[in-house]
């Protein structure tokens, strides 16, 4: 992950380059960056405008739940009721992937929470005052409008923590399922050539199936870090590509063009939440399952 310290750097420079080819002098330049920008500093460490986002986000579920669970009743009514039946439809289309209604309600709370922080972040990077109200800093003659609040998916960084934290909690969660033995062996499988001596005499042929076992589990492991880099790049590329598209849109008319592209962009945080929890929920169901063969 980028550190704060270089973000800011390359921030700077960034900015200080767009400046150079056409920029004029004393204008105020605001630019959709990769990367997010520092706003403060608590010792050395940098609050980023994402960061500050995602922790309003987790403010905001937070206070839903709390919300929530203060007014449970045996007779659902209101906003449980709703939520009821949100949880159920959820339910519903986890069972089409665990296939089976006890790995799906043991998987929810993890999958669900997922979901709400990725579509909250989503639909907050679309909200007015998000990416427009800000701070302007001087640097090298130069002003640079900088955000206070920007999508926390719109950030690489973040994508790419969310992504890590999911897959490596499906492998915890499979170590404690499976087994630690039969789960190290699924990739890197020791078994297949302590069998060699055992069956070489029935099967001659496990000379070479066997270690060709050993070398799929290798490829499994470079699997497994495509699943980060697949998950976050994917939602990363997406959101921010949307705030890209909705900044052009503005800039030809601010009235009336980018309607239709926020409605979009709506629709977009849904599905991007959608797809990003299921494969969580994916990698959780083949992990905890035991390969027999």
């Amino acid at each position: 992950m980028t550190s704060p310290e270089n973000q800011e750097n390359t921030s700077l420079e960034a900015t200080q380059t767009s400046a150079e080819s056409g920029h004029a002098t004393g204008e105020i330049i605001h630019e959709n960056t990769l990367f997010a920008e520092p706003i403060a500093h608590v010792g050395n460490f940098a609050i980023t405008n994402s960061l500050l986002t995602s922790f309003i986000a987790l403010i905001i579920i937070v206070a839903l739940g709390v919300a929530v669970s203060k007014k449970i009743k045996k007779v659902p009514t209101g906003i449980q009721n709703a939520m009821e039946m949100i949880i159920e439809g959820f339910l519903g289309i986890f069972d089409g992937v665990t296939g089976s209604r006890k790995k799906s309600l043991q998987f929810a709370p993890l999958v669900l929470a997922f979901f709400f922080f990725v579509l909250i972040n989503n639909w907050m990077g679309i909200l007015p005052g998000v990416g427009s109200i800000g701070q302007v800093v001087e640097h090298g003659g130069e002003k640079f409008f900088i955000p206070y609040l920007r999508g926390a998916t719109a950030d690489l960084n973040t994508t790419l923590a969310l992504a890590t934290i999911g897959v490596v909690l499906s492998h915890i969660i499979g170590v404690f399922a499976v087994g630690a033995w039969k789960y190290f062996n699924k990739f890197i499988n020791i078994n297949a050539f302590l069998e060699i001596p055992r069956k070489i005499k029935k099967d001659p042929m496990v000379l070479l199936v066997n270690p060709i076992k050993a070398f799929v589990g290798l490829i499994e492991i470079i699997g497994e870090v495509a699943k980060i880099a697949s998950l976050s790049f994917r939602l990363f590329g997406n959101v921010f590509a949307g705030e890209v598209l909705l900044a052009s849109m503005s800039a030809i008319l601010a009235f009336g063009i980018p309607i239709p592209f926020l409605l979009l962009e709506v629709l977009v945080g849904l599905i991007q939440a959608l797809i990003f929890a299921m494969l969580i929920l994916t990698y959780l169901t083949i992990n905890t399952t035991a390969e027999e063969h």
